[in-house]
């Protein structure tokens, strides 16, 4: 296949797939010409990646994942904590932008919205200032 077909099945751009190219996610073969011949193999490993980067897994992790997924020796507690320590990550970042959304729901609320100079929403933004 070319990066036109793999980038159509696996659901990547082909500049995605020259990036996992260059930093060593993919190698495919080259034709004599020197074209990209993707495989199969290639096929199913950036449908794996890109599963995975929709998830929000870093390409550090997915790279661990790629490692782990080839490994039939693989114990699947240590594809869980790469999976838990994501998780993690994710409900931090909701808890901050839980956070985020009180904080400025509140603002909004208690700006009058007028013609008024009063703002209690630049002041907030000053207060750090």
């Amino acid at each position: 296949m070319n990066i036109g077909e793999v980038a159509d099945k696996a659901g990547l751009p082909a500049k995605t797939i020259r990036y996992y190219e260059e930093i060593g996610l993919v190698t495919p073969a080259r034709d004599t010409n020197g074209y990209r011949a993707f495989r199969q193999k290639d096929m199913h490993k950036l449908a794996f990646l890109a599963r995975a980067r929709a998830l929000g897994f870093s390409i550090e992790d997915c790279r661990t994942l790629l490692a782990l997924y080839e490994d039939d020796s693989r114990a699947s507690a240590d594809v869980k904590r790469v999976a838990r320590e994501h998780l993690a990550r994710i409900e931090e970042k909701i808890a901050q932008l839980s956070a985020m959304r009180d904080t400025l729901g509140h603002l909004v609320e208690t700006c009058h919205g007028d013609d008024r100079p009063d703002c209690p929403i630049l002041k907030d933004l000053a207060e750090g200032i």
